[in-house]
């Protein structure tokens, strides 16, 4: 993969950063910008992009809450979105008023986590799950007992996200309760289920999965569906699983954060991933579906193709929510009993 210039922005830019024409600081997930994006995008408009990146979505919460205002591009999921506009971390970017609004597809126009579309648009969208090296595992994998039961096979080689919203989630689901659990009971069972897991888990980690996957390190780690697809063509033995309990469905959102030292420039990047061949080359490489109508026009045949973007019939699909803080609280409580 080809790199891009990626600075410890956390440490060097602050609230008195000067406003620097000619750049834009992006801040986005682990290994899920499009080289080939930043290189198309530098070229259009003379803009010089500098990448850094995080692991979830608490982090992303952690840094702009820490009072970090060097980033003009960031992307958290549409769980999150409520949360970040309520504490005031994102400014109105009013994508209504730009030219190509019209292009976004019908369920993201105006979508429940951000009416009028008035702090984001959207990135890219899938599924979480779990992938498994059928090389180790040769049974059925759509089944959450594979992860949270796992057979002798997988025992101590599973790779977990780091994230509390993500492995709780998938634990509430497994066991077939509500997400944004408010109920300590209900989260009892699932700190009983998690430390039950615990010591078949070799990681808690969310960065490096694909790189676990594809050299052995780890033969079943959670993990999302475009990734899942970059292991498989490094591994044709990696398999996705759509689990009969549900799979988590999720949208992530391009923002723009309070104190962006780039707005303009910003706005303009915003617009770029508007339009449908820009936007598909990101999905080429991630391998994760977007929301730009017209952009199928410009996907490869293999992503069109990729059995990773296609549930099978009757497989419930599970909506991330906005938890409230009740439930974000029973979470963090398991997740920081849990890694004790």
């Amino acid at each position: 993969m080809k790199k891009i210039t990626v600075t410890a922005l956390g440490l060097t830019l602050c609230a008195g950063m000067a406003t620097a024409e000619g750049e834009l600081f992006l801040y986005n997930w682990t290994d899920y910008t499009a080289p080939e994006l930043i290189e198309k995008f530098e070229a259009e408009t003379g803009i010089s992009v500098t990448l850094d990146t995080y692991d979830s979505n608490e982090t992303l919460l952690a840094k702009l809450q820490s009072g970090a205002t060097g980033y003009d591009i960031v992307v958290p999921s549409h769980n999150f979105v409520k949360i970040f506009v309520s504490e005031g971390l994102l400014q109105p970017i009013n994508a209504s008023e730009l030219a190509d609004y019209g292009n976004l597809s019908a369920d993201f126009t105006s979508p429940p986590w951000d009416e009028g579309n008035t702090y984001t648009v959207p990135w890219q969208w899938g599924t979480t799950s779990f992938t498994v090296n059928t090389d180790v595992y040769g049974g059925d994998v759509n089944s959450y007992d594979v992860l949270f039961q796992p057979p002798a096979e997988l025992q101590g080689k599973i790779g977990m996200f780091k994230s509390p919203d993500e492995v709780v989630s998938m634990a509430l689901i497994s066991l077939g309760l509500p997400l944004c659990n408010e109920n300590p009971e209900d989260m009892q069972k699932v700190m009983e289920l998690l430390q039950a897991q615990k010591p078949h888990v070799k990681t808690y980690n969310s960065d490096g999965i694909l790189e676990r996957l594809v050299s052995g390190d780890a033969a079943v780690h959670q993990n999302w569906n475009g990734y899942s697809i970059r292991a498989r063509d490094e591994n044709a033995a990696m398999k996705y699983a759509f689990p009969k309990e549900g799979v988590i469905t999720w949208a992530d959102n391009v923002a723009v954060p309070v104190g962006a030292p780039n707005y303009d420039n910003a706005i303009k990047f915003i617009e770029f991933v508007m339009k449908p061949e820009n936007i598909a080359v990101q999905s080429n490489f991630a391998g994760y579906s977007n929301g730009i109508s017209g952009s199928e026009a410009h996907m490869s045949e293999a992503l069109k193709s990729a059995h990773e973007l296609s549930p099978p019939e009757g497989t419930p699909l599970v909506f991330s929510e906005t938890c409230s803080a009740k439930a974000i609280d029973l979470q963090n409580r398991v997740w920081t009993a849990l890694l004790q």
